[in-house]
């Protein structure tokens, strides 16, 4: 039997470790692209990589408590920015969901708590929860940052599986305070199921025996793997539940690979393995910003966003080969470009690469902009691309360059040393 554990509320869990008089109150947290990355003072910007995924920034800005935090979300005209990142289920009985605007969620609830978000407590408590986890279950795989599975087949009998997963949960509750909640099933892609079914702080188990019971009822679009486009094919279809794809078969297989899989992964027919470690295919940096026409002051932001990532890059100790810059403008038009190049990384030329692909990506120059994004990926252990010789020897001089500024930004910061195009 595989099993789910997820995170109930993480974020507004973890802020009730810290300030326990949030119990039982209707907390959010909020999120905001920080902007303040391109401020030529910028400090404390911190770099993760045990986490990704929505709300969870590769870099973010360390943590300032603040008697008020609804200030970190309000502009220097008072008006109140941002999005909130997951809320109480206090919160939720008002209407209030996750990237509803905080402005609307006030609307709702006046009395709304917003909390301003900590990453590196977050950070702190999943790899808490994780190791934890580690000494109760022989295989765990971290899926996110608040989601986790674990392999129970051949450690504990399935009959005894309830009494595991209830007494599991009360104990990470006593042991890391983080109320959580478990699903179990043949297979992971149920057991995720019955995880939703058993929030809040619950345990649910589906075996050969509910299954049917359990499954049939439910509404396509619960199940992960459903999107907007899968889930308006199987309405048109007249496919409304899970019971109702289990026994149309032949219509899904007739559709897609993808869709016969999902099939499959409904009926319990296919699993997949825990995996104790995922191996980082690519890595980016991106910001939202208020519409900005200035393409030097874009450049500038560029070079920034370039000097950030490159000191993930060398964090990571990687060497991409293929390079992605993505442009947003006002009215929902974007522009994008790639390129592909197997060269010893350096600052330096990822800087002037950068720089380029902005250049040739900027297609809509009326245009203001409001998001910059770049992305690396492929990276050469991943990947069959063979490292250029030409120019070699002067790269590798550029390349101790690179690693003696890397040296001291991870002693000093990442704002210790910067372009003079910054300035």
């Amino acid at each position: 039997m595989k099993i789910h554990i997820d995170i109930d509320c993480f974020f507004v869990s973890a802020a009730r470790i810290v300030e326990p008089e949030l119990e039982h109150k209707a907390v959010a947290i909020g999120g905001r692209s920080d902007t303040k990355i391109f401020n030529k003072d910028a400090k404390n910007q911190t770099v993760n990589f045990q986490n990704t995924g929505s709300f969870v920034p590769t870099f973010y800005k360390a943590y300032e408590k603040k008697d008020d935090d609804i200030a970190s979300f309000t502009d220097a005209n008072g008006k109140i920015r941002g999005i909130l990142t997951t809320s109480s289920y206090e919160a939720r009985s008002f209407g209030i969901k996750t990237a509803m605007t905080i402005r609307e969620a006030l609307q709702l609830c006046p009395h709304l708590i917003i909390k301003a978000p900590n990453m590196s407590l977050y950070q702190e408590l999943s790899h808490e929860l994780h190791e934890f986890l580690c000494t109760k279950i022989p295989l765990v795989e971290q899926a996110s940052i608040d989601e986790f599975y674990g392999d129970l087949t051949g450690w504990v009998r399935d009959e005894e599986i309830p009494m595991f997963i209830d007494s599991l949960r009360h104990e990470i509750k006593k042991v890391i305070k983080l109320p959580v909640s478990i699903g179990a099933a043949p297979t992971r892609y149920i057991a995720k199921l019955a995880t939703t079914y058993a929030k809040p702080f619950g345990s649910k188990v589906i075996d050969k025996y509910n299954f049917d019971s359990f499954v049939n009822p439910i509404k396509v679009g619960d199940f992960a793997g459903i999107g907007k486009s899968m889930k308006q094919k199987l309405l048109s279809a007249q496919i409304h539940t899970l019971g109702d794809i289990r026994k149309r078969r032949g219509t899904l297989e007739s559709w897609s690979p993808y869709a016969s899989e999902l099939y499959k992964r409904i009926n319990g027919e296919v699993d997949a393995a825990i995996k104790t470690t995922h191996r980082r295919k690519s890595i980016g940096i991106s910001r939202t910003f208020d519409s900005l026409y200035d393409r030097v002051e874009l450049k500038r932001r560029v070079h920034v966003l370039a000097r950030h990532l490159a000191f993930a890059i060398l964090k990571l100790d990687v060497i991409p080969t293929v390079f992605h810059l993505g442009i947003s403008y006002e009215m929902s038009q974007s522009s994008h470009k790639n390129i592909s190049l197997a060269e010893l990384f350096t600052e330096k030329k990822f800087d002037s690469l950068c720089l380029k692909l902005f250049n040739e990506a900027d297609t809509q120059k009326r245009l203001k902009v409001i998001r910059l994004s770049i992305t690396c990926s492929s990276f050469t252990r991943d990947s069959k691309k063979e490292l250029s010789l030409i120019g070699f020897e002067e790269e590798q001089k550029m390349r101790k360059l690179t690693e003696h500024t890397q040296v001291l930004r991870e002693k000093y910061g990442i704002d210790t040393l910067k372009w003079a195009s910054e300035m």
